[in-house]
C-alpha cells in the first residue's frame, strides 16, 4: 500500500476510472481485433500494439501528475507547431481510409490535430486566466481566431474532429464566463453556417462536389442516409453498403441483451469495418451486454463529475479552465462515439477514448489525464499524503495567511493554492 501510496498520487477516483477503462479495453481490444489478427496470422499481434501505446501512457501519467500544472502553460507553444502540422498534411499527408490525417516522421505515423486539440484547450485556458491583464473582448478575439485557425485546417479532411473541438472550445468559453454577447452573436454565425453547410451537402449535385471537394461527398453521403433512414416492415430489411456499418452495430446491440455473450463470444466483430476503434461500443454492449454499456458510460459521467469537483476547490483561474478543458475534452469525444453506435448521430471517426484502438489518440488522452491529476494534487490539493507526511506539513489557511509552527524549530509556513511550501526561520 505504501509504494501504490507513493505512484498514485491525486485524485483516487480518477485513478481508478484511467484502471478500469484500460482493463475494458485491453480485452475488448483483443476480441474486437479477430479481422486484423487473420490478416497478420497473429491473434497477438493487434493487442500487444495496443498494450505498448496503453503502457506508454500510464508512464506518461505518471511523469505528468507529478509536474506542478503551472508548467503546462508552456504547452501553449505547440499552437503554432500544430498550425503548421495540419498544413503540412493538408498537402502530404498520408490517405487512409480516403482522408489524409496522418503524417509519417522516421517511420512513425501519428495525427497532428490530437496535438493541435491539446495545444488548443491550454491556450484558451491561458487566455481565460489573464482577465487582469487583457480585456474580455480582445481576449475573445485571440480565442476566437486561434479556434477558427485550427478548426478550418482539421476541417477539410476531417468534418467530425473539427466539430468535436468547437463544441469543446465554445464550452469552455461559456463555462469561462465571457460575455453572453459575444457568446450569443458567435452562436447564430454558427447556426447560420451550418445551416448553409447542410443545405449545401443536401441540394449541391454529387458530381459537383466530387469535382471541387472530394471530402464533402462523403459528408453528404452520411447525412443522407440518416436523414433518409425509415423503419422497414418485419421480414424487408436489407443489409446494403449504405447501411452497413449502423446495421451491424445494431445486431450487435441486439445480441447483448442484459449481460452480453462474454469477452471473446462477439460474433459482429468479424463484420464491422472498425469493431475495434469507431464501433467497439457496439461490441462492447454485445459481449459485455447492457450492464457493460451502463457500466463505461457511467465511468466518463464520474471523471466529468469529478472534474467539476476539482475544478471548484481550484483558486487559480487556469488550474479551473485547464482541468475543465481536458475533462469535456475527454467526455464530448466519448458521447460523440456513443451517440454513433447506437446511431443517435451521422457516422464519424472518433475513437472511445482510452478504450479504442489507437496509437497518438491513446498516448494524448493519457495527457489530459495525467494533467488533471496533476491540477487535483497542485491545483485543488488533492494529494494523497502518506500519514507521516500529513502529521508533519501544517494545516492550511484560508487567503494566505501565514501558519507558525514548531517542527524540529521555529519554522514559517506560508500556505497558497500550490501546496505548502517551507522557509527555515
Amino acid at each position: 500500500m505504501e509504494l501504490v501510496r507513493k505512484l498514485f498520487r491525486g485524485d483516487m477516483v480518477v485513478w481508478m476510472i484511467f484502471v478500469f477503462l484500460s482493463l475494458i479495453s485491453v480485452v475488448e481490444i483483443f476480441s474486437a481485433t479477430s479481422t486484423l489478427a487473420y490478416k497478420t496470422a497473429n491473434y497477438w499481434a493487434p493487442v500487444m500494439r495496443h498494450g505498448m501505446f496503453s503502457l506508454g501512457g500510464f508512464f506518461l501519467i505518471l511523469l505528468l501528475h507529478n509536474i506542478p500544472y503551472k508548467f503546462f502553460s508552456a504547452l501553449v507553444m505547440l499552437l503554432p507547431v500544430s498550425v503548421v502540422l495540419l498544413g503540412v498534411t493538408l498537402v502530404m499527408g498520408r490517405d487512409i481510409n480516403s482522408s489524409s490525417r496522418w503524417l509519417e516522421f522516421m517511420g512513425v505515423q501519428f495525427q497532428p490535430s490530437e496535438v493541435a486539440k491539446l495545444s488548443l484547450v491550454v491556450f484558451i485556458a491561458f487566455m481565460l486566466s489573464r482577465r487582469h491583464v487583457f480585456s474580455e473582448q480582445w481576449i475573445f478575439r485571440w480565442i476566437i481566431g486561434a479556434v477558427g485557425i485550427i478548426c478550418l485546417l482539421i476541417l477539410p479532411e476531417n468534418f467530425s474532429t473539427a466539430c468535436l473541438l468547437f463544441t469543446v472550445c465554445f464550452l469552455l468559453m461559456f463555462v469561462g464566463q465571457i460575455p453572453l454577447k459575444y457568446i450569443g452573436s458567435l452562436l447564430g454565425v454558427l447556426v447560420l453556417c451550418g445551416g448553409l453547410l447542410f443545405l449545401g451537402l443536401r441540394f449541391i449535385p454529387k458530381e459537383t462536389l466530387q469535382e471541387y471537394v472530394p471530402r464533402f461527398v462523403t459528408w453528404q453521403g452520411r447525412v443522407e442516409r440518416f436523414m433518409e433512414k425509415e423503419t422497414p416492415e418485419v421480414g424487408s430489411f436489407r443489409i446494403t453498403d449504405a447501411n452497413y456499418q449502423v446495421s451491424h452495430a445494431k445486431i450487435a446491440i441486439v445480441r447483448g441483451g442484459i449481460f452480453g455473450r462474454m469477452p471473446g463470444n462477439g460474433q459482429q466483430r468479424d463484420f464491422l469495418p472498425q469493431a475495434y476503434s469507431d464501433f467497439i461500443y457496439a461490441i462492447i454492449i454485445e459481449e459485455l451486454g447492457l450492464v457493460g454499456g451502463l457500466f463505461v458510460l457511467l465511468m466518463y459521467m464520474i471523471l466529468m463529475v469529478r472534474v467539476g469537483m476539482i475544478a471548484r476547490r481550484c483558486e487559480r483561474p487556469f488550474a479551473k479552465y485547464l482541468v475543465i478543458g481536458c475533462g469535456l475534452m475527454i467526455v464530448v469525444q466519448a458521447l460523440v462515439n456513443m451517440s454513433v453506435a447506437v446511431d443517435l448521430i451521422p457516422v464519424t471517426g472518433q475513437p472511445l477514448p482510452l478504450v479504442s484502438r489507437g496509437g497518438t489518440s491513446t498516448l494524448v488522452t493519457c495527457v489530459y489525464i495525467g494533467i488533471i491529476l496533476s491540477v487535483s494534487r497542485f491545483g485543488a490539493g488533492i494529494r494523497n499524503k502518506d500519514p507521516q507526511e500529513t502529521l508533519t506539513e501544517a494545516p492550511q489557511k484560508e487567503k494566505g495567511e501565514e501558519c507558525p509552527q514548531m517542527i524540529g524549530g521555529e519554522t514559517t509556513v506560508s500556505a497558497d493554492t500550490a501546496g505548502y511550501s517551507y522557509s527555515e526561520a
